[in-house]
């Protein structure tokens, strides 16, 4: 489990296909990699992967093809920068919320508006995500746990909501250098998909 605070930016060093249906990818986190051990579980950019190899500079973990499918790690090339945090120990605080590391659907970045305090961005919302997303909510995007600004309308044409990011969070992740037309992972809130499942069978029963 996971809670969404990243704990460091990392870089991808190689991606080398193992086998028709998965890949190795190799990331360069010092900052996590103290006390790893092999089987260990470390998000990037959203996504739980396990560690199969590791030094004191780098990680390595297999990333299964339902996986590429599912988020944007398909896409990345070394070079590319990720958000890492190590998954959460029992005695660490919970600053974030309930993140599992299962992205459910990427989405694409609308619009950024750059402030004075903050910088807002509105990101697509598949529909069928849309009903987890609440005002004040929480929603996971490229494994950083962050506050829903603003939601759209539920008969809205297309779905959308705003993010609004703090200096802090622009430094520590890699939203801090997203563009528009990037393409993010998403994760909802655990605690609303289990209400939205459990309110199916309360509908069911009454009928």
């Amino acid at each position: 489990m996971f809670t969404g605070i990243i704990q460091t930016r990392g870089k991808i060093t190689a991606v080398d296909q193992t086998s028709p249906a998965t890949l190795a990818m190799t990331i360069q986190a010092p900052a996590v990699l103290a006390d790893v051990r092999r089987g260990d579980s470390i998000a990037i950019d959203g996504v739980c992967l396990t560690v199969t190899d590791f030094s004191e500079q780098h990680f390595t973990a297999d990333v299964m093809v339902q996986t590429l499918r599912l988020t944007s790690l398909g896409a990345m090339n070394p070079g590319d920068e990720v958000n890492v945090e190590p998954a959460m120990a029992a005695t660490d605080r919970f600053g974030g919320h309930i993140v599992q590391g299962h992205v459910e659907a990427t989405a694409t970045i609308n619009e950024i508006e750059p402030g004075a305090q903050w910088t807002r961005i509105r990101i697509s919302l598949p529909e069928r995500l849309a009903p987890y997303l609440i005002d004040q909510g929480s929603i996971t995007v490229n494994g950083i746990s962050l506050t829903v600004a603003k939601v759209s309308e539920p008969h809205a044409v297309e779905h959308w909501f705003d993010i609004f990011l703090i200096p802090e969070t622009l430094e520590a992740t890699t939203l801090g250098t997203a563009e528009v037309g990037d393409v993010v992972n998403l994760e909802t809130d655990l605690l609303a998909r289990h209400v939205a499942r459990m309110l199916q069978f309360n509908t069911k029963e009454e009928k």
